[in-house]
């Protein structure tokens, strides 16, 4: 496959990691000779030899994370059943590695090198914020292993050591910047965590915001896991904008919307847009204080179709009627589901066969069907708008009625020309 232009960008990384890295199992590795800078693997110490294979599930079982990852770790481990309980992968039974990342990006680091040199796994499942994404990528791509992420993201990347299942840019922030546009708002107040996904968003939102004439009358920063919002709530009020951009994570959400609510603020007068609220958070935050508000992603558990109902009905099953499902969970599951149709089209576990395997695979996933991009490792996704209800659901406000070819690095808009 040839490598894309990020590849050739994060290869320099990659190297720099894997001098750094003592690496054991798979043994040392060599720089490739090929000008590009990557280090070559040596030979995986991925055992096929048996009944059964290895992977690995990375997930934020505990720590500020906890709250949405944990969500992750339990869809993945219902597609695992359900392929092994259909005859598997390549005939072979998948035997699950669980590891705790935390919500520490160095832990991913350190849990991902662990997963693939020392607990042998064919792929990894999982991460969820930029920050651990971007800790575990040069660990990737030095040892030449695979990494599913399955969160949405802000784009301005492709590794070929990374699929990522979850939204890019221009399949949840721009079709929430142009709903927004559609619905009359100028103005714009952006709040988010402080680290690389909703730095990295806010750039692009303000050069989208620049080019169509929307004014961002404020831009503030909490770290992870912060829980007094009520200075930056107060400048929001001030600030009256037509609509809160929305990119905290984790349960910052939770302290954030009390303090929205408490501040008389609502959706009627000032809606807020998120992009990392799904039906899990919202039970977390109290539907009492989210009710109304917006968010943009690309699954709902409302959406109406044989293979949503069939998800659902199985998640509830194996985890309890209390449960709701939400787009991490839906894209880790159908990560998954994507792993399996690329190594049996490969006919092989081997990372270089699943790499040039992944080109045009798909699967009918409880969002809809999906299909790998082949030279990014993105693939195409519905982008939706939805509301909040009192059910503590998620229903649909608006669709873009078709899947949206991914295009991380935003080369079809003009306006973001320089971003990446």
């Amino acid at each position: 496959m040839t490598p894309s232009r990020a590849t050739t960008r994060l290869a320099p990384a990659a190297a720099l990691v894997a001098l750094a890295l003592t690496l054991t199992a798979c043994g040392a590795k060599t720089e490739s000779g090929d000008g590009t800078g990557a280090a070559s693997a040596a030979e995986s110490c991925v055992d096929t030899s048996g009944d059964t294979v290895k992977i690995g599930f990375l997930n934020s079982l505990s720590g500020t994370m906890a709250i949405s990852e944990q969500t992750v770790a339990d869809s993945l481990n219902l597609a695992a059943a359900e392929i092994n309980a259909d005859g598997g992968v390549l005939g072979k039974q998948l035997e699950i590695v669980q590891e705790d990342g935390q919500s520490e990006p160095t832990v991913f680091a350190e849990k991902a090198e662990k997963l693939i040199t020392s607990d042998c796994v064919a792929a990894v499942f999982g991460g969820w914020t930029s920050a651990s994404r971007k800790a575990m990528l040069p660990v990737f791509e030095a040892q030449d292993s695979l990494l599913f992420y399955p969160v949405q993201y802000e784009g301005l990347e492709a590794s070929p050591n990374i699929f990522y299942t979850g939204a890019t840019t221009n399949q949840q922030i721009v079709p929430a910047l142009d709903y927004l546009k559609e619905q009359g708002a100028t103005s714009l107040f952006l709040v988010g965590s402080d680290y690389v996904f909703p730095r990295t968003a806010n750039k692009i939102i303000n050069a989208y915001a620049e080019a169509n004439g929307i004014e961002v009358v404020g831009e503030e920063y909490a770290p992870l896991g912060h829980t007094d919002f009520s200075t930056i709530v107060n400048k929001v009020k001030s600030a009256d904008a037509d609509a809160v951009f929305n990119t905290l994570n984790g349960d910052s959400n939770v302290a954030f919307f009390k303090e929205y609510k408490n501040a008389g603020l609502g959706p009627d007068d000032m809606p807020v847009v998120s992009v990392s609220i799904a039906e899990e958070e919202v039970g977390g935050i109290g539907v009492e204080n989210v009710e109304g508000q917006l968010t943009a992603w690309n699954y709902y558990q409302t959406i109406d179709s044989p293979e949503n109902t069939t998800f659902v009905d199985a998640f509830k099953a194996e985890y309890g009627d209390d449960r709701v499902t939400s787009d991490p969970m839906e894209a880790a599951y159908t990560s998954l589901y994507l792993w399996k149709g690329m190594a049996e089209k490969a006919e092989s576990f081997d990372v270089a066969g699943i790499q040039d395997a992944a080109g045009g695979v798909t699967f009918d996933a409880p969002e809809g069907s999906v299909t790998v991009n082949g030279d990014n490792h993105h693939i195409a996704k519905t982008a939706l708008i939805g509301k909040i209800g009192a059910d503590g659901l998620i229903h649909t406000e608006w669709s873009s009625g078709e899947p949206i070819e991914p295009d991380p690095f935003l080369e079809s808009y003009d306006w973001a020309e320089g971003l990446s």
